[in-house]
């Protein structure tokens, strides 16, 4: 069990490496932390490594949404990145669709999607961007 989550600022980017089993006060804490952090930093990326979790269960898929959801509103973009196949399994088996995030199978291409620029508008046949 884990007081705090370390927090590392890479350039532009907040890296989240979770090392063990989160309760709920570590989440609580960690969402706490990183919103902070987020805000102080201007961070445009936050990177969520979960290489180092074996089991998920519906608390640990909520609070990498609820990350997510919290980052996007302080406009920040999450990745998690090093989910192992029995991670993605359960998730999927216990009907989380992790709604917002985009995953990456590891740090190295969860930095380079961070680095790419987002998808062009929809253009309409009037060549105006579509929804305006």
């Amino acid at each position: 069990m884990m007081d705090r989550v370390p927090i590392l600022k890479i350039s532009d980017i907040l890296l989240v490496s979770i090392q063990g089993d989160l309760d709920d006060h570590a989440v609580l804490t960690l969402q706490e932390d990183l919103a902070d952090r987020v805000v102080a930093t201007g961070a445009l990326g936050v990177i969520i490594d979960i290489t180092a979790v074996e089991i998920v269960d519906s608390f640990v898929g909520r609070m990498l949404s609820t990350i997510a959801g919290m980052a996007r509103m302080l406009d920040a973009e999450t990745i998690v990145v090093g989910m192992r196949p029995a991670v993605a399994i359960t998730l999927v088996e216990l009907g989380l669709s992790l709604g917002g995030l985009r995953t990456a199978l590891d740090l190295e291409k969860g930095i380079a999607l961070l680095s790419r620029p987002g998808p062009e508008p929809a253009v309409t046949d009037d060549m105006s961007p579509v929804g305006q």
